[in-house]
């Protein structure tokens, strides 16, 4: 049986295409996705992700907690930061990838990705011994917004009075209508944008509070084009089991100069298998699975994520090439129902989001 968020009627009544995904029943789309994509690049849309995990760390240890369970540095930065990280095993593999909030000294919130989480309370409560913290998880306690688009903080600010001006990547914690909610300035779709944790009475309230301001809907369908446009990876695609934060392209994540943290030893040689790279192609539609092909059409590696940009009008890609066979001459083809199809190395992201 699959599980749907408390804005699941609200999804139903807007006539959006409800699919299952992680184990929810979630919006798809409600219009288009076009029209969904360009709502957010040029104005605001909001996103239903009720489907996240929410676990709270409370106590002493709480930051150092959070900063032994990341590759990335949380301890140095300060309360009221978000910080975006993998969560790691070991032997260096990635678990999930997440975002630590620093709420308050001694409190930290983690977001994890839907699918993930019980594989991520029980890593990280089986982590947990030495430190002066209690662990909870309060998943089925929060719903979650994400209000996304360059109109985001005038559509925001105009609701709750006292939201801040935060900087990118912070986190606040204040009140809509009598009731406690935690706002970051986070997204996943590379533009300005707000995700807005509450109990669930608030976040419906404010979801069609939202609706009233001719928010535009967004369904999943357009989060994956946005994150894909702008280069974001995504758990179960560019990040898995099998691989590293260096396979991935996120080397930038880990902290080596941190004392310890998880996977630390592993990570501290660097070793990688793969190699992550965006590929854009001209004519053609690059879907997961997909071979990419060396310009002597012999396989090099796999499209993990694929899709048609909505701002581009040109199929964008992220492809896990094997390290050996990464080619010096930077020639891609990706092979689209056995027709090899021309795609150019990109090193910046496919579109320049407008975050803060």
């Amino acid at each position: 049986m699959t599980l749907r968020t408390q804005l699941y009627d609200e999804h139903v009544k807007l006539g959006a295409k409800i699919v299952p995904f992680a184990g929810w029943d979630m919006p798809v789309q409600y219009t288009s996705v076009k029209d969904e994509v360009l709502a957010v690049r040029k104005t605001v849309g909001v996103f239903d992700v009720s489907h996240m995990g929410e676990f709270f760390l409370e106590g002493s240890d709480a930051e150092a907690f959070a900063d032994y369970l990341v590759t990335n540095d949380v301890l140095g930065a300060p309360t009221g930061k978000a910080i975006y990280s993998p969560l790691c095993r070991e032997n260096g593999t990635v678990i999930d990838d997440l975002i630590v909030y620093k709420l308050s000294p001694g409190r930290v919130l983690i977001c994890v990705n839907a699918s993930n989480i019980d594989k991520d309370f029980n890593w990280i409560r089986s982590r947990h011994q030495g430190f002066k913290c209690n662990l909870t998880n309060r998943s089925s306690d929060y719903s979650l917004l994400a209000l996304q688009g360059p109109e985001s903080f005038e559509t925001l600010s105009s609701m709750i009075r006292e939201l801040p001006d935060l900087e990118y990547y912070s986190v606040h914690e204040c009140v809509y209508e009598t009731k406690q909610v935690i706002v970051a300035r986070t997204g996943y779709t590379g533009e300005d944008g707000f995700e807005i944790f509450g109990d669930h009475e608030t976040i419906r309230a404010l979801w069609q509070k939202l609706m009233t301001r001719k928010v535009v809907p967004c369904g999943l369908a357009a989060r994956d084009v946005l994150r894909l446009e702008v280069g974001y990876p995504l758990y179960g695609h560019e990040l898995s089991d099998e691989v590293n934060p260096y396979d991935a392209g996120l080397g930038w994540t880990v902290k080596l100069a941190k004392s310890r943290f998880v996977g630390k030893e592993e990570l501290t040689k660097k070793m990688t298998n793969f190699k992550t790279v965006k590929l854009l192609l001209d004519k053609g539609i690059p879907r997961e699975g997909y071979p990419v092909l060396n310009g002597r059409n012999e396989p090099i590696g796999t499209v993990t994520s694929g899709t048609l940009s909505v701002v581009l009008n040109k199929g964008v890609a992220f492809a896990r090439i094997n390290l050996d066979k990464v080619p010096a001459d930077e020639v891609f083809l990706v092979d689209i129902r056995q027709k090899p199809y021309e795609a150019q190395l990109v090193k910046k992201p496919f579109v320049t989001g407008g975050h803060k």
